[in-house]
């Protein structure tokens, strides 16, 4: 005799409509790994995230999402220095690049394996209105790209990892990066 399950994973799909694994409602998600001593790494992070989002039929995010992840796989190149712990002598510094959708969110993440907390720049310090000619004066030495970063994507925010290292993360509205 067999029993009915009560879980939601294990319920009948009778009635319910087919869905694609192109279908954006169902979400994607697509990781590659790295290394900083490669000197394609950015390229590859780059190619990566244009495979994905063309076969997920995002065109229109393919730019702003590319020149994040450059620019994130940049700061792990040049700045990032593992965690005793995570380095082993002669090995390359690793970075993973996860991409994911939901209906109408894309996320990229860009880890490392150094836990110091990435330097994200506060915001504006005077408007640009303000500035006048003079706005590239005003231009932070550092954290230029975290700032572009910024302005590209709804939201920037970073977290650890759980045995050391950090992940920044990126989230876009899909809808926003259409009407462009």
């Amino acid at each position: 005799m067999a029993k009915e399950s009560k879980h939601a994973a294990n319920a009948s799909t009778v009635g319910a409509s087919p869905r694609s694994v192109h279908d954006p409602a169902t979400g994607h998600f697509r990781s590659l790994t790295v290394y900083a001593e490669s000197p394609d790494c950015a390229k590859a992070a780059r190619d990566m995230i244009r495979s994905s989002l063309q076969s997920w039929k995002l065109p229109h995010a393919v730019d702003a999402a590319q020149l994040v992840v450059s620019e994130l796989v940049g700061n792990v190149v040049h700045h990032a220095v593992p965690d005793n712990h995570l380095a082993e002598p002669g090995a390359g510094r690793r970075i993973d690049v996860t991409v994911m959708t939901w209906p109408e969110v894309l996320i990229l993440a860009v880890s490392d394996e150094d836990s110091t907390p990435p330097d994200l720049p506060p915001g504006d310090f005077v408007s640009p209105n303000l500035a006048g000619g003079l706005l590239e004066a005003m231009l932070p030495d550092r954290g230029r790209g975290l700032l572009i970063t910024q302005r590209l994507a709804e939201s920037v925010w970073w977290s650890p990892g759980i045995k050391g290292g950090k992940s920044v993360w990126c989230r876009f509205d899909l809808d926003r990066l259409r009407a462009f």
